[in-house]
């Protein structure tokens, strides 16, 4: 008897009431789907990919678990994890309408670095919640990608989960922007002819961002550095202070003495990094050091425009794709989970983080110049270079389990 003809089932299509916006067009249906790559072509197949073939796979899963490294998807799947309280910069929006967003950083997964994404908003904002719910998921997870959750609420749970899962936990809001920060910056001094040591950098913006930019910036070599919030400089003298503020002006401000408001913590600084949305008023950046460097990140309105941080700036990066020097976590998350997978981390290092910052500014070598000091996320160098220097800085730091 012949078998049966191949079976797909397609979906009707929902209803669709803003037809003929070219951005809604491309989101109809949601901008992922499951691919098998298993053929069910016949019962054979079936028996293999199903019961009773299954069995067997789940009975050696049970004796040995480290086969779901190979029998699974698990090690090349990345759980992206928000409650939608802080999402791009439209804010607490929740989690249904988050879920563009994640199914957005799935496919970018996906197309830059290979790995699978599955996109979870979750029905809470409470921090033990998301820790609970998060770690009750994670067998089915090589590595966590938490996205858009607000601050301070993110640092808890990153450095909670990090204490409690033995796979990689990684804030792409925190330290995706951290890392192509730093690249773009090392480019930057060296196009300037500065050196980290002796380079005055402010940061604007003490939230999620502008804490992991300051990590990583001291850790690249940075020691004159200011965070500033709406309050002005963050210094430990200051009584409104989080935990986390507190620390932050433990490693920044309190080691310079500086204290006081944005606009004289910028009187003579070297580079302007902006992590926090609002405007900064040009006779502020006109008090920078001759040939500085802007880095205002806030988008879509950048908190200093490109054609007033040309007139005082030898180099101007923003967040936005239309204007050159794009600062797009895009450069560095795919390309960190593919070589955190490929080494099969425990976990992503500040190593690690360092590592795919300095790939990310040797890609650019020759063509060094004002206009191009970060490579364009569709460099198809970019991944491979990522993960290549992951794996290694993972084997390095003691964290890669091949």
């Amino acid at each position: 008897m012949a078998e049966p003809a191949e079976i797909t089932l397609t979906p009707a299509a929902p209803e669709h009431p803003r037809a003929g916006d070219p951005v809604f067009d491309l989101h109809l249906g949601g901008k992922l789907s499951v691919a098998a790559t298993a053929p069910i072509r016949d019962k054979d197949d079936l028996s293999l990919a199903y019961t009773p073939g299954v069995a067997l796979v789940c009975e050696a899963i049970a004796a040995d678990p480290s086969l779901t490294q190979s029998y699974t998807w698990v090690p090349n799947t990345v759980a992206v994890v928000t409650d939608g309280t802080a999402v791009l910069g439209l804010g607490d929006i929740g989690p249904a309408a988050a879920m563009p967003v994640m199914e957005g950083k799935a496919v970018l997964f996906k197309q830059f670095g290979g790995v699978d994404g599955v996109p979870i908003c979750l029905d809470t904002t409470d921090t033990e919640e998301i820790i609970e719910t998060v770690v009750r998921l994670a067998p089915s997870f090589g590595g966590i990608n938490l996205e858009d959750i607000s601050a301070p609420r993110c640092f808890e749970i990153e450095d909670r989960l990090k204490e409690l899962l033995d796979i990689p936990v990684f804030h792409d809001d925190q330290h995706g922007t951290a890392v192509v920060a730093l690249a773009a910056l090392k480019n930057a001094l060296e196009l300037t002819g500065r050196d980290a040591a002796s380079t005055r950098v402010v940061i604007s913006g003490a939230g999620a961002a502008g804490v992991a930019i300051a990590k990583i910036l001291l850790e690249a070599g940075i020691t004159d550095l200011a965070v500033t919030d709406r309050k002005g400089i963050v210094h430990s003298s200051r009584s409104d202070l989080t935990p986390v503020k507190r620390q932050l002006a433990e490693m920044t401000a309190d080691k310079t003495g500086r204290t006081g408001t944005l606009a004289e913590a910028l009187d003579g600084a070297d580079v302007y990094l902006g992590v926090s949305g609002g405007t900064i008023p040009e006779e502020d950046v006109a008090r920078m050091a001759p040939e500085a460097i802007i880095f205002a990140m806030a988008n879509p309105t950048p908190e200093v425009h490109p054609d007033i941080a040309h007139k005082y700036a030898r180099v101007v990066a923003t967040g936005r794709s239309d204007f050159p020097n794009q600062i797009n976590n895009v450069l560095a998350f795919p390309g960190i989970f593919r070589g955190a997978f490929d080494a099969r981390a425990t976990a992503i290092t500040e190593g690690m983080k360092l590592a795919a910052a300095e790939a990310l500014a040797e890609l650019v070598g020759d063509q060094l110049a004002e206009d191009y000091i970060i490579p364009s996320p569709f460099d198809p160098r970019v991944g491979p270079a990522v993960a290549a220097a992951v794996s290694e800085a993972a084997r390095r730091d003691g964290v890669a389990r091949r």
